[in-house]
């Protein structure tokens, strides 16, 4: 993994694409073009976004590029937004709305006063393709066969989903977890480099992972997914949701635990999630985008004739649809976090909101 340095992408991105001959070139543009639309944003981006290169993939003869992305305000005493996709190499859907949603950022920049007002009080940090591996060779797992979301040091204290919850039987297997004395994979090793780096002493921050692939709608996924008691601030979480639908009454996001659903082992959030609140007396709260797949399915039934069509629109204006209907609740997050003081509760706020959570979301389970 290498080292993050403070690079521009004017540094940055020529090296990465000097390093390549034409074949290995070809090769992107056909299997991964997610990485050379990524490369071509940052190259075009403004020298205040900064890019970096948090690891590296070997695929073959080709060391793919995990890049950190992170504009706003350098200061380490602010709010952070941490953005991540592209986990799964099958969900290509995922990297592509986080890059959509840059893409969108970056054009107002240019002219929005407001938004620049914004990121004076917020830091962004992106991930937009953390698995490049795995969506080069266009399966779920890295190249090692390892699916990075069952692949940290947790385990499911009830029973987890047969198979679903994470196996260590075989790499062939869906779902596989990896071996325990080996470690993370590299993937999640430069995750866990970036968390480290980013949240530390932070007043309040904010992770959102983009996936697909599951149910009829939209969802907000949040801990715990190896347990299914609460997390210890639920009553953030409320707070969260509230202030969203207050604002965006007719949204169509589900809110709930993913524990709601079925529980696996090695959930990268939810071991993030504790690593973090042990070690910082800010508030750390981690969110994953559920995109509801089952429904360009069902709109098309032919895509389960190709693997990629059971978690991605295959239809162009299904695709376009997708790339714009999450840039406000992305949007929204960045205000929310940067405002973060005048909605997250204190005292009894606190307590109610938690009785009002445990009531919404866990009240089989109490």
């Amino acid at each position: 993994m290498t080292e993050l340095r403070a690079l521009t992408p004017h540094s940055v991105i020529p090296a990465e694409q000097a390093s390549r001959d034409r074949h290995q070139k070809r090769l992107l543009r056909t299997f991964l073009p997610e990485l050379v639309q990524l490369e071509r944003q940052l190259a075009e981006a403004p020298d205040f976004v900064s890019t970096q290169v948090a690891g590296r993939v070997v695929v073959g003869p080709m060391g793919l590029p995990i890049y950190r992305v992170d504009l706003g305000t350098p200061a380490t005493d602010v709010p952070v937004v941490f953005i991540v996709g592209g986990v799964h190499g099958l969900e290509r859907i995922g990297s592509q709305v986080v890059m959509a949603w840059l893409d969108s950022l970056l054009a107002r920049l240019g002219w929005d006063q407001h938004l620049n007002a914004l990121l004076e009080k917020v830091h962004i940090t992106l991930l937009p393709i953390l698995n490049p591996g795995g969506m080069y060779l266009n399966q779920r797992s890295n190249p090692s066969g390892v699916d990075l979301m069952r692949n940290a040091p947790i385990t499911a204290q009830d029973g987890s989903a047969f198979l679903l919850g994470g196996q260590q039987w075989s790499s062939r297997l869906p779902w596989y977890r990896g071996r325990p004395e080996q470690g993370m994979e590299v993937e999640n090793q430069a995750l866990e480099a970036v968390i480290q780096d980013l949240l530390p002493n932070r007043p309040f921050s904010l992770a959102l992972d983009c996936h697909s692939g599951f149910g009829w709608q939209d969802q907000i996924w949040f801990p715990y997914a190896y347990r299914r008691r609460p997390m210890r601030r639920i009553d953030s979480v409320m707070a969260l949701k509230l202030i969203w639908e207050q604002a965006y009454p007719n949204h169509n996001y589900r809110f709930e635990p993913q524990s709601a659903h079925y529980l696996t082992h090695g959930d990268l959030w939810d071991y993030f999630y504790k690593q973090v609140n042990r070690e910082n007396s800010g508030v750390f709260l981690p969110l994953t985008l559920e995109m509801g797949s089952w429904r360009w399915i069902r709109k098309r039934p032919r895509q389960l004739f190709r693997l990629d069509g059971f978690f991605n629109p295959l239809v162009p204006h299904r695709h376009q649809r997708v790339l714009r209907s999450h840039l406000t609740w992305m949007d929204f997050l960045i205000s929310a976090a940067a405002s973060h003081q005048n909605w997250l509760p204190i005292g009894e706020q606190q307590s109610m909101l938690r009785e009002a959570a445990i009531m919404h979301w866990y009240r089989d389970t109490r």
